[in-house]
């Protein structure tokens, strides 16, 4: 394909003026025109493979800046490595189903749920989701991601669905799926159960009571008279309380205080009798907690039992060291329960509403509960003393509402069955930064199983099926497989709109009973199966990819989400981890350290920052902060990254400026035919080149923008450029010198702008396109520059490491006479060191001073004990600026005596006069 035209037509477009709000759009049309990302992998066809797995942002709403952030990283990475050699496509994906969305819906005013089936309710939530989809897809490319726009992956496509109903499968083949009454974390708010994932802890006002629950059979171990003393933060699950549980270990006190009886653990008593108001507190006696087993009290207002049990799980950090047990409320209390037959009472609702078996408190809301609980018990004299306390809750991170811990009959995966596989892949990964894999293997290490199943409408069906006759649950290969292909060719709504046994095999028999008619599970899979099966709906379904991945790169929030769910289910059914590394973010906060919020109004809008200065100034904000921890964005900041990004550009600006004419093919002059200055230039940029790969490399972008934006602003047009001007503005076109400059800058100029692209891409492709001698057609398809080690002169490089302290040392004393007005610019200045002897040395190695300082003359005075009074003492010279000797040449502005001596051109200095007379004899 011809790009001439469209290069010319970008050249116009793109006159190196910045302008980034209009400029960008134009350059990323351009991008599609010619399919960069077709073209890309196109140049890395055959290349060995580098694969960073995309995790799904949720298909609901506009972006934010975190966000931003994560495709940002996720581009820098894969274009690096794309520049590295690698073939690294990337295939964005959407996660699409979940609450949310059915909560949009049905929020909207627009249905109305009680008026449509299951499968007509899904079509709207999929519509929905795919909107969002679409925004989010421009979004995106607006920032400058570079994808398979046109073909990514999402979860509620039918081919995504099949592969996840494998994934199940395939787990259900090896065992680790079962049905199973258990207390799960439930949202009366969303009114499903909910994994650990989907768990946020917020600040709540709880209340704190203690309650005595009368001895019933104290078994000889304590008197019939006293009572247990219980602490809780619940009082609505004392209807469902079973139990009480002590310490086996721990010595109990059986105390008299207010004219009662109390038990309690001995290391709680003086806190707690402070807490409860006791004043004159007697011990009678200690037993060991193990005594105290099947011990019996009353419950506090119910006619029943509830039975002292043992267990490791009770502490000394609060309370009594009594626990009140509640099979159906708690993790613990029901595998107390378990051990010792209690049953399991969970007398509250999908909707979080008391039930029948909590007589007296039927139809209320369980918070409201609370209070009529604590005023039974008031009333009945069991309540001890009450108070609130404020404490970290779980939280619905969807609704932002309170949930409980309620027993329901769920599916859960049976992580303990594979756990020390997982442990033994986390150890083997690459972790940036380190720390996440001790955070990782904790979260592994101490998880329960997974409960999978939620009770929504808009998710993947768990494909198992109930007989009607004797209600065994049947799944096998059989039925997955055949399911599978259903969803595969109709989508995941199939299961809505067919009868059970259309889903299955022809002739399909219950193995137990014989009996052929069937019913459907009617609960969805937890999103996190969605998206942690993504490994194997899309890196084991796409060609390009390759399973596993070579990275998976989120905030640090998926270590208990993405990183989490996807390691259980490559674990389960491969064997190891679908990732070979992974990298971690931070969250970004407001300019003050504050968390952002509508609420506050400290938000920052990725769009409206691309709006207003450019998608390239929000890329190199990213590149800037140390993302690995939580950093901050804000106005001011915003234009602190604008700033950088003007120096990075009009140093590159500069360089095109001044290659004008110059052919890299022919007019390269070697760095053994060069000055000290420009082998010193040239070293530094090899040295650039070194550090900056190797931060790409280690995944520490800020070093990268650190190292680029040192390299310009001051390497380059501080140092170097600034002291090359007279031989670009005044020399000779074809003066080696020169040449060897330019030489400087063609190297500097392809380096940064190929360096700088994973980073700013807009600009770098801009630039890329007025750079003479480039025969590729954008720098996305350019390699990264090769460190030639040869030009590393550490002898060389020292000696103008230490110039340049003197150099400061001068420039300072310019700056301080141009401030006293005893000199106008620099060129007017003529220098005078008074050098140590040290000094004196070093100097004595550099010629042309005059040109180094960027001055008309400069000469050493004298030692620096001889130093006038009025000079500017430094560590390395003392410096006296006066004014510089001769008239001003008006071509290169220099002052010397030798204006005036040439009767042909009298206002120019002999070398000026010499250049201007050779170029009028080559014009005739």
């Amino acid at each position: 394909m011809d790009y001439s035209k469209t290069l010319n037509l970008l050249q116009t477009e793109f006159p190196m003026r910045g302008n980034l709000p209009q400029a960008e759009p134009k350059m990323q049309a351009w991008w599609d025109e010619v399919d960069m990302y077709a073209k890309v992998q196109e140049s890395r066809r055959g290349r060995p493979k580098w694969i960073l797995h995309d995790g799904p942002p949720y298909a609901n709403g506009d972006i934010h800046i975190g966000h931003a952030l994560n495709k940002t990283l996720k581009d820098i990475v894969v274009r690096f490595r794309t520049l590295q050699g690698y073939d690294s496509p990337y295939v964005p994906g959407w996660d699409t189903h979940g609450l949310p969305i059915e909560q949009a819906i049905a929020n909207s005013g627009k249905v109305d749920r009680k008026k449509m089936s299951v499968s007509e309710f899904r079509e709207y939530c999929k519509e929905y989701a795919l909107q969002w989809v679409e925004k989010q897809k421009e979004q995106f490319k607006r920032i400058g991601v570079r994808g398979d726009w046109n073909n990514p992956y999402i979860t509620l496509e039918p081919q995504f669905e099949a592969q996840q109903i494998r994934l199940f499968g395939g787990m259900v083949e090896k065992g680790y799926i079962y049905k199973g009454l258990k207390p799960v974390y439930w949202s009366p708010s969303s009114e499903s159960a909910l994994a650990e994932a989907e768990i946020e802890y917020r600040d709540k006002t709880s209340p704190s009571i203690y309650v005595a629950f009368g001895v019933k059979d104290g078994k000889g171990k304590l008197p019939q008279d006293a009572a247990i003393v219980i602490w809780t933060t619940t009082p609505w699950t004392l209807p469902a309380n079973l139990g009480i549980s002590v310490h086996p270990e721990f010595d109990y006190a059986v105390v008299e205080a207010g004219g009662r009886k109390f038990v309690l653990a001995q290391g709680l008593l003086e806190a707690a009798a402070k807490e409860i108001g006791w004043t004159d507190v007697k011990v009678l006696s200690t037993v060991k907690g193990s005594e105290l087993e099947y011990v019996t009290c009353r419950h506090p207002f119910y006619d029943r039992e509830s039975l002292v049990m043992t267990g490791e799980h009770v502490t000394l950090d609060a309370g009594t060291g009594c626990v009140h047990t509640a099979p159906g409320h708690g993790e613990d209390d029901f595998a107390i329960g378990q051990r010792y037959n209690l049953g399991v009472l969970n007398p509250i609702d999908d909707q979080g509403h008391f039930t029948s078996e909590a007589p007296g408190f039927e139809g209320v809301f369980y918070e409201k509960g609370n209070g009529m609980v604590i005023a039974k018990l008031e009333e009945s004299g069991h309540l001890l003393k009450q108070s609130t306390i404020q404490h970290q809750y779980p939280h619905d991170w969807r609704t932002k509402k309170p949930v409980i811990f309620r027993a329901t009959e769920q599916w859960f995966a049976s992580v303990d069955k594979f756990r020390q596989a997982m442990l033994d892949e986390i150890k083997r990964l690459k972790w940036t930064p380190e720390w996440g894999e001790v955070r990782l293997h904790n979260m592994i290490a101490e998880r329960g199983d997974w409960c999978i199943s939620r009770q929504r409408a808009w998710g993947v069906p768990i494909p198992i099926v109930y007989c009607r006759s004797c209600n065994h649950p049947l799944v096998n290969k059989d039925t997955i497989e055949h399911i599978a292909g259903i969803f595969e060719r109709e989508g995941s709504n199939a299961w809505f709109l067919k009868e059970a046994e259309e889903l299955l095999p022809a002739g399909t028999k219950c193995p137990e009973c014989g009996h052929g008619e069937f019913r459907k599970e009617t609960d969805i899979m937890d999103v996190w199966f969605d998206s942690g099966s993504s490994h194997m709906g899309v890196l084991e379904t796409r060609e390009e990819l390759q399973w596993p991945a070579d990275l998976y790169l989120e905030g640090s929030d998926q270590y208990r989400g993405w990183f989490n769910s996807s390691l259980i289910t490559g674990v389960a059914v491969k064997g190891a981890a679908p990732y070979k590394g992974i990298l971690s973010h931070g969250f970004t906060l407001d300019g003050e350290g504050r968390k952002m919020s509508k609420s506050l109004g400290n938000t920052v809008d990725p769009n409206q920052v691309c709006q207003k200065l450019g998608a390239d100034i929000l890329r190199l904000w990213v590149s800037s902060v140390d993302y690995q921890s939580d950093h901050r964005i804000s106005d001011a900041i915003l234009n602190q990254i604008t700033e950088v990004y003007r120096k990075i550009r009009n140093t590159l600006r500069f360089m095109l400026g001044n290659l004008s004419g110059f052919d890299p093919n022919a007019d390269r002059v070697p760095a053994g035919a060069m000055s000290e200055l420009d082998r010193f230039a040239l070293a530094r940029l090899h040295r650039m080149i070194e550090r900056v790969v190797k931060a790409y490399d280690n995944y520490e972008f800020h070093l990268v923008y650190q190292t680029i934006h040192h390299f310009c602003a001051v390497e380059m047009s501080s140092f170097y450029l600034d002291i090359i001007k007279d031989r670009l503005y005044a020399g000779a076109v074809h003066d080696p010198a020169r040449k060897a400059s330019q030489t400087v800058m063609y190297d500097a100029l392809v380096a940064i702008t190929i360096l700088m692209s994973p980073i700013i891409p807009h600009t770098s492709d801009e630039v890329w396109k007025f750079i003479p001698g480039t025969d590729l057609f954008s720098v996305q398809v350019a390699e990264l520059p090769k460190v030639d080690a040869s030009l590393f002169d550490d002898a060389l490089e020292r000696k103008w490491e230490q110039f340049l302290f003197v150099r400061d040392e001068v420039l300072k004393a310019l700056e301080e006479a141009r401030q006293a007005k005893a000199i106008g610019n620099s060129l007017g200045a003529k220098v005078l060191l008074y050098p140590t002897a040290e000094t004196a040395k070093l100097l004595s190695g550099f010629e042309q001073l005059d040109q180094l300082f960027i001055v008309s003359q400069a000469e050493t005075a004298g030692s620096f004990e001889q130093a006038p009074n009025d000079a500017l003492k430094g560590k390395h010279t003392a410096v006296k600026i006066v004014p510089a000797e001769g008239g001003k040449c008006e071509r290169c502005w220099i002052v010397t005596p030798e204006v005036g001596q040439n009767k042909e051109h009298p206002t120019l200095c002999n070398r000026c006069n010499d250049v201007v007379q050779t170029h009028y004899a080559g014009q005739h």
